[in-house]
């Protein structure tokens, strides 16, 4: 936005003025839509750990593999500002038009044009993960066992975070909304103002930020997370207030910055009423709970703008869970009979009722809402017979990666060579779930399976074709 302001490029120009090595999809990408997220690349984060990096341990990422992980996707993911798709690749990219159009490295343009003016003197961009953050705390995530590990830093997220601060100097960056010392008051009023797709239907984000509402007060906030640390940072700019929250633990649950906000700004809010947060939490009783009417509960919600993205909610015993597609399993604390948290999420759960008194569908509320509808229809349950057809070897030339499908017993069970096997859990048909994947299979005119596509939300599609005859003359 500072760059834009002094005129170095329009936010409409098309991405490859800047990064001409970028392919050409056929339709004009422009800097507008990767830092609203609607470029239809893929993400790279994601599409890495489809390869078996292993991010979680430690696996170096270089910022120049953003650049080649979009040379190698045979398409976009959606028409450039039809969708919104969180996508560190787009603020990757941003970064490399920051340097190449400001003749600076990205870490010194901060350093010298936002960090050292506004006074932000424990701030700094890390170059690489070796470099030496003085006071630096430690990530930590808990093991299976109890015991706590120490874990690394996300390396290649330059422009996407990569960021170390404190909370002092988050609030100065903050207090230069309402009052800038650096850009001027336009450029924040676009930055926090929704981004509308080519539909019509507003995104809930602008550049770099979620809006919406809490308590009956603008709400402008964005969370982040590596591998432990997680922040969050949300801003009332009716009240010219805010909240920031920085943990090194792995489980820190980010929605506490807006409980901490209904406490200390409840004068300003209006919580009548109020579904999923603090002050109706501290109305319901939790113990009073009877988790056996959630049983009406329980079932499939795919969400209205993405059907193939299913959210599965289960009971165990005491324990409720939410399974979205692709996904891991997450437990849900209720906050009233038909309201939920998520927990390790930021995010909240509203079933709706329909005139007979149905349980029909639900709002998911993460970084904007997001309507699903129940689906009747029974989850696909396939014979062992029927899933054998479905082992083999694959491979995708996309990110030139092999993955084998086995059978054990009745259970279908994908590999790679740097993962831990994973259990498939059918979908529907010819689809299936698993770790934080999901694979849609792929027949031939004579129903033979010739290759599956692998999602795992952000990235979609990727496609791994089959690759040998096996037993009985088969695929």
């Amino acid at each position: 936005m500072l760059l834009a302001e002094r005129g170095e490029f329009s936010l409409d120009d098309d991405l490859r003025l800047y990064i001409p090595e970028l392919p050409d999809f056929g339709e004009t990408i422009t800097i507008r839509h990767i830092i609203t997220h609607t470029s239809g690349f893929r993400e790279f984060l994601n599409l890495l750990l489809m390869t078996g990096r292993r991010l979680d341990h430690g696996d170096y990422v270089d910022p120049s593999e953003i650049i080649q992980v979009v040379q190698h996707q045979p398409a976009l993911q959606n028409p450039p500002g039809a969708e919104w798709n969180y996508n560190n690749t787009g603020y990757g990219l941003a970064a490399v038009i920051v340097e190449r159009t400001s003749g600076q490295n990205f870490p010194d343009f901060m350093q010298g044009s936002i960090f050292k003016p506004l006074g932000m003197t424990q701030t700094l961009v890390r170059p690489t993960p070796e470099h030496i953050v003085k006071y630096r705390a430690e990530g930590y995530t808990q093991l299976p066992d109890g015991n706590y590990a120490e874990v690394g830093n996300l390396s290649g997220a330059i422009g996407a975070g990569g960021i170390y601060s404190t909370v002092a100097d988050l609030q100065r960056w903050v207090e230069n909304f309402s009052n800038p010392k650096v850009g001027s008051p336009e450029i924040f009023e676009e930055m926090m103002t929704s981004y509308v797709l080519k539909d019509g239907e507003s995104t809930g984000y602008g550049f770099g930020f979620f809006i919406d509402e809490q308590g009956g007060l603008t709400r402008v906030h964005h969370g982040g997370a590596d591998i432990a640390h997680r922040s969050m940072l949300a801003y009332y700019p009716g009240i010219n207030a805010g909240i920031t929250t920085l943990s090194n633990h792995a489980a820190f649950d980010g929605s506490i910055a807006f409980k901490l906000a209904e406490a200390f700004f409840s004068d300003d809010m209006d919580l009548k009423g109020k579904e999923t947060t603090a002050g109706q939490e501290a109305q319901f009783d939790i113990e009073s709970y009877d988790e056996q009417t959630f049983d009406e509960l329980v079932g499939r919600y795919a969400l209205d703008a993405m059907p193939d993205f299913i959210l599965m909610f289960t009971r165990e015993d005491n324990k409720l869970y939410i399974q979205a597609t692709g996904q891991s399993k997450l437990e849900i604390i209720p906050t009233s009979e038909t309201t939920f948290d998520l927990t390790q999420v930021n995010a909240s759960l509203v079933f709706h009722r329909n005139a007979e008194g149905y349980v029909d569908s639900l709002t998911l509320n993460q970084g904007g809402e997001q309507h699903a509808t129940r689906l009747d229809t029974k989850a696909w349950e396939p014979m062992a017979d029927e899933l054998d057809i479905f082992t083999g070897r694959y491979f995708s030339a996309e990110i030139e990666t092999f993955y084998t499908l086995t059978m054990k017993e009745d259970q279908l069970i994908l590999h790679q060579r740097r993962m831990e096997q994973i259990d498939l859990t059918p979908a529907e048909v010819d689809s299936f779930s698993g770790g934080a994947f999901t694979l849609s299979f792929e027949r031939d005119r004579s129903g033979r399976v010739i290759a599956f596509y692998l999602s795992n939300v952000r990235t979609r599609g990727v496609r791994f074709a089959r690759q040998s005859l096996q037993d009985q003359g088969r695929y």
